[in-house]
């Protein structure tokens, strides 16, 4: 597998804030204010638009706790 990072700015289309969004698939970004996941659109100009069912939540990890050695 192979991971193309990217940080750009723009408006999310939903929370509406100018801020971060982070890519790690090509043209698929996720906004660091709301967490939503977007997907880029090239056609004379870049916009976001939202992928998938926005409530989902996504997990990268889970917290069980302190490790015990």
């Amino acid at each position: 597998m192979r991971l193309q990072t990217e940080i750009v700015n723009g408006i999310c289309p939903t929370c509406y804030h100018n801020g971060v969004l982070v890519s790690l698939f090509k043209n698929h970004y996720r906004c660091v204010t709301c967490g939503s996941d977007l997907e880029q659109k090239v056609n004379g100009q870049i916009t976001y638009i939202p992928m998938g069912d926005p409530k989902t939540k996504i997990v990268f990890a889970e917290d069980h706790g302190p490790e015990k050695a």
